[in-house]
């Protein structure tokens, strides 16, 4: 290609062509890997829609059938499996509305297969435990002890299951005429801990953690590097004993998702269906309560200022949250399921840290230090995406199931100490805090390092984010009880200096965050401080310069991915005011969203200058790599450098010699260093009615960095 781009050399394309998708559902690279190393235990991620049809099953059920008969990546295997899962489905699932023709079956045939959601009662009064099928509408079904001993789930909250259950009709009308043959709960058995741990030494970091986003349903395309570890502390409370997590925030972006479908070992609740004796023990009968038997409880709608609670209830939560354990009259009980606590927000961030703060929106009883304090870690939701259709991933992830098993082998494990030989944290952080980043840095080890295989940038990384997610809730508290004392939460690195930890919020709302109280004061800052957070300071500095400022800054600044707040305007403007000639190396300016980026920048540049002006502006770009989209491109690219004309800003297009820095002079003697060039923003699907749309700073950044210097070349 020659060192200038021949925009006139443009062929229309009928159809628009997206390079990053593979035609005719070719499988991944990532994707062969995971079944290379995973055979048997992964499953395409979009094969469950296929056969669910309006079978009103968890995900885990569908893929437990999926991983028995289409655990392959044989197109022909697949279709085959889909056709026996769907068969197995219309043969055995039991609709309610047609619970009297399955009925019907069973009492004809005298034995028949179902798959149904059974639970359990002990009938005192006959001494045996009975059965209830939820589809099938049948009740009062003998189970013997040995059943029930085995599955003790069966007494709680109830577990799905393949039952073969017998018709034998008697005179005596106390007796049942519904026997149960077999019962075989959804769930794995057994598997192979070390192979696991041997397959995960195979994958890089990043493939790993785009294997668990797909074996939660998604595809990581789709995410940001931030946005994936927030959803994988969904998974902590399975992999962590007695871990106490809270998520709040907007509407739709699939909060109880993984409490309700991924897993087995957990149970979601509505928050106003719980009780004490459901909960946690029944004084009546002393039978044990959920957190007796689950890995993982979750409350569904928890927030809600005026929702009716059981201050009993609230006392006793807060000493299980604290101790691992509860009163049973004089009797204390331990228990190790963890608690999970979503519920939606009504106010944006600011919002709620002007005029109160982001626990806001918890019932009277919630809104308390000492239960607060009890909480690990807070998953900000607002920065979760709205879940969309296109969100949904159809490459490999682990049958559900699988993954389930190996998570729940691992809460035997700790991995809280795994930083020790790099960092330490804060003298004055306290022992809640500490165990609260404990946690959550040893959830997240079990996940993405298993195999205890980190870099000290990897564990560096998060650490950070450990810390981040439990200061999220000690500021909070110190906004409702102005009696306890600040903290620094930070880290100081071995053979280092000591490095401060902020939250997205904070950065981006300074002034609202620090409402009332000062923040806590800083250590000594290092270089290790280089990671995407902000100091405060200079968040607040580089979203406002002008003009006017006497001195514009010079040096570096980064930005953490999902914050917002940012824009062209805010970051470029100010060094770009006044210039007649720019220079913009960029070489990705390639997709229709990439264009976008210059084109804004272009309305910013032609809105500053004299309309009797003229700018120039010399744009460096490379053409894609793949010929089938250059032309595409290249129309794309002639049709800036016409709009910007009409504007009285002449573009020229060439060819980036580097081909890969990416960077901006002016004829007035700066040099802006752009860390990932102009695509800065998280790609929206919101058409033309989301506000990012119309304004950069109601977008969400990726992780990016920008360094400001005068130039002092020739």
């Amino acid at each position: 290609m020659s060192d200038s781009i021949d925009l006139t050399q443009v062929a229309s394309l009928e159809e628009d062509f997206d390079p990053g998708t593979s035609s005719g559902g070719e499988p991944s690279d990532l994707d062969r890997k995971i079944n290379e190393h995973f055979a048997g235990a992964v499953v395409r991620k979009d094969l469950v829609k296929t056969v669910k049809g309006n079978a009103i099953v968890p995900s885990y059920v569908l893929e437990y059938l999926l991983g028995q008969y289409a655990a392959s990546d044989d197109e022909a295997t697949i279709q085959a499996g889909i056709d026996k899962v769907r068969d197995i489905l219309a043969q055995h699932y039991v609709h309610r509305n047609e619970s009297e023709l399955v009925k019907s079956k069973i009492k004809e045939r005298g034995r028949y297969r179902v798959i149904d959601k059974v639970s359990v009662t002990l009938n005192e009064k006959d001494d045996v435990y009975q059965a209830t099928f939820a589809n099938l509408g049948i009740s009062n079904v003998v189970v013997d002890s040995a059943t029930v001993n085995a599955h003790q789930k069966l007494l709680v909250g109830g577990v799905w299951c393949l039952c073969d259950v017998e018709y034998f009709h008697t005179e005596d009308a106390r007796v049942s005429p519904w026997i149960l043959g077999s019962l075989k709960p959804i769930q794995m058995s057994n598997f192979d801990y070390a192979g696991y741990l041997d397959a995960r030494a195979k994958f890089t970091t990043d493939e790993w953690i785009d294997l668990l986003i797909q074996s939660i349903g998604f595809d990581p395309d789709k995410f940001g590097r931030r946005a994936k570890l927030l959803q994988l502390v969904r998974l902590i409370p399975f992999v962590e004993r007695n871990y106490n997590l809270v998520e709040l925030g907007p509407k739709g972006t699939g909060k109880s998702h993984i409490y309700s479908e991924f897993s087995p070992h957990g149970m979601l609740i509505s928050g106003g269906e719980v009780t004490v004796p459901k909960l946690f023990v029944n004084n009546a009968n002393g039978r044990l309560g959920l957190v007796g038997y689950w890995d993982v409880v979750a409350f569904d709608e928890f927030a809600g200022k005026k929702k009716r609670t059981d201050k009993a209830l609230v006392d006793i939560m807060k000493n299980y949250m604290a101790n691992k354990s509860f009163s049973r009259g004089v009797e204390t009980l331990g228990a190790e399921a963890s608690m999970v606590f979503v519920g939606n927000t009504s106010h944006t961030v600011p919002y709620m840290l002007k005029h109160s703060d982001l626990f806001d929106e918890l019932p009277e009883s919630y809104h308390d230090p000492a239960y607060l304090d009890r909480l690990h870690f807070y998953i900000p939701g607002w920065e979760v995406d709205t879940i969309r259709n296109e969100m949904f991933s159809s490459g490999y992830g682990f049958v559900v199931d699988y993954i389930a098993e190996v998570l729940k082998s691992m809460r035997n494990l700790d991995y809280s100490d795994r930083y020790q030989q790099h960092f330490t944290l804060g003298s004055d952080i306290s022992t809640r805090d500490r165990d609260g980043i404990h946690k959550t840095f040893s959830g997240l080890m079990k996940l993405l390092f298993p195999h205890e295989q980190a870099t000290r940038e990897e564990i560096k990384e998060i650490l950070r984010f450990a810390i981040e997610g439990r200061k999220r809730v000690k500021d909070q508290i110190l906004r409702i009880d102005s009696t306890m004392a600040a903290v620094n939460f930070g880290y100081d690195a071995v053979g280092g200096g000591w490095s401060t930890v902020t939250t997205l919020e904070e950065d981006e709302y300074p002034a609202h965050y620090h409402r009332g109280r000062p923040p806590a004061p800083a250590g000594e800052a290092s270089a290790d401080t280089a990671m995407p957070t902000t100091s405060t300071a200079a968040s607040a500095s580089v979203l406002a310069p002008t003009a006017a400022e006497a001195e514009l800054f010079q040096g570096q600044r980064d930005f953490v991915e999902n914050q917002r707040g940012i824009s062209y305007e805010a970051l470029l403007m100010p060094y770009l005011r006044g210039a007649a000639e720019i220079e913009l190396h960029d070489p990705y300016i390639r997709l229709g969203h990439q264009g976008r980026n210059l084109v804004e920048l272009l309305a910013l540049i032609a809105t500053a200058k004299d309309p009797a002006d003229e700018v120039t502006v010399n744009v460096f770009t490379v053409l894609h790599d793949d010929p089938d989209y250059q032309p595409k491109q290249l129309q794309m690219l002639s049709d800036i450098v016409q709009g910007a004309a009409q504007q009285g800003v002449k573009v020229n297009m060439a060819k980036d010699p580097g081909g890969h820095d990416r960077w901006i002079r002016t004829d007035t003697g700066w040099r802006i260093n752009l860390g990932r060039g102009l695509d800065i923003f998280q790609k929206s699907e919101g058409g033309w009615f989301d506000f990012g749309t119309s304004r950069q700073e109601f977008r969400q950044v990726r992780a990016f960095g920008i360094t400001y210097m005068r130039d002092t070349s020739d």
